[in-house]
């Protein structure tokens, strides 16, 4: 994983939640680094730089896809 980089960066635990079920429907490889420090002290996810999707090079237009669609309905990520 540490070949992955980061797609999106978001300030709360709760902006990734149906982002993480259209990524596993795609069946993408992924991680949020700093998700778990943001649900326990959501005030320190800004210190740590926000929670980072990390997602493979590969990956990175797909997930620019999803991220745009979602943007674009009524499920937008603030």
């Amino acid at each position: 994983m540490e070949k992955f980089i980061t797609a999106a960066v978001f300030n709360y635990a709760h902006e990734i939640t149906i982002l993480k079920h259209r990524l596993e429907q795609e069946g993408l490889q992924y991680f949020f680094e700093n998700e778990t420090t943001a649900s326990v002290a959501p005030m320190y996810s800004i210190a740590f730089g926000g929670i980072k999707l990390k997602v493979h090079p590969n990956d990175l237009s797909t997930v620019n896809q999803i991220l745009a669609e979602l943007n674009d309905s009524h499920l937008r990520i603030i």
